[in-house]
């Protein structure tokens, strides 16, 4: 018996583990097969290989008329799409259930907190105390307590504003945000980056093929020239900056948009912010005009 065998022994043959699954919702607005069809052809054509072999789950919470199932699956199994779960009411809900889907539940998206530039009084001191100012006085060494007088009697140095570690032990200390990550490579066809819970940086080209998807917003210093998504956990708030912008597709929060034709002189390799309006409609704008 070998070494790796006697280790593995004592181990049971399978176990269950929590794991998050990052899946395309697919939502469905029309119980008609051709229609629905149809729609998907034209996505999946606009698309190119952006969302080929993901994971989708269904939504049919809008549509009450009984939908084709399995004519659905079929067609997103032909754009190797895999249907792994799907929220449905009523018939659809139990159509879908012999279709051999699994029910699931669509947490809504937590919103990442809004950053605010904290007031000058906030502002850590970072700077070494200056030659003339004084040093903190250091307090003499405390007899130990015993007894029920060690929760009642405080020592007479413990008097606010004598002990500034005693003062920092009460402060409660902001939640920090991860921090950002930090691409410092090209990235060539075929390569995918994803930010989770954060921002996304890249230093450098995101070439064409390459994929850069963040829950919160993307920079790119250096040409975009692959596919960006901003905002993938549904934060409409997220936004896409690049200085050299010439990308195959563009998304915030689940909104689209393939780059078909030439953009224009004025976007087509200059510095650009992407960003959703108030009706979820994607605007590109030059930045500094």
């Amino acid at each position: 018996m070998s070494e790796s065998t006697r280790k593995r022994k004592g181990q049971p043959a399978l176990d269950f583990k929590s794991a998050t699954l990052y899946a395309v919702r697919v939502v469905l607005n029309s119980h008609d097969t051709d229609t629905l069809v149809e729609a998907l052809d034209r996505r999946m054509r606009d698309a190119g290989t952006f969302f080929e072999h993901e994971p989708v789950v269904i939504d049919s919470t809008a549509v009450e008329q009984r939908l084709n199932w399995s004519a659905l699956l079929q067609a997103l199994q032909s754009h190797n799409l895999h249907a792994v779960g799907v929220v449905a009411t009523g018939d659809n809900l139990e159509a879908a259930q012999q279709a051999g889907l699994t029910v699931v539940d669509l947490a809504n998206p937590v919103p990442r907190p809004a950053s605010t530039p904290a007031p000058d009084s906030e502002v850590p001191v970072v700077a070494p105390p200056s030659a003339g100012q004084n040093k903190p006085k250091q307090a003499a060494p405390k007899k130990p307590v015993s007894g029920p007088e060690a929760s009642v009697s405080p020592a007479a140095d413990d008097a606010p504003g004598d002990s500034p570690t005693e003062s920092l032990q009460h402060t409660s200390l902001p939640e920090i945000a991860p921090a950002a990550m930090v691409i410092n490579r090209p990235l060539r066809s075929g390569q995918r980056i994803y930010a989770r819970n954060t921002d996304l940086i890249v230093i450098g080209v995101v070439s064409q093929g390459a994929e850069v998807i963040a829950d919160g917003n993307i920079h790119v210093y250096g040409p975009l020239r692959g596919k960006a998504m901003a905002g993938a956990r549904g934060d409409t708030r997220a936004r896409i900056f690049t200085t050299q912008l010439d990308p195959e597709l563009l998304a915030i929060a689940g909104v689209y948009r393939v780059i078909e034709t030439r953009l224009d002189d004025t976007l087509k390799n200059q510095p650009a912010i992407i960003q959703l309006d108030e009706d979820d409609a994607m605007h590109i704008k030059a930045l500094g005009k």
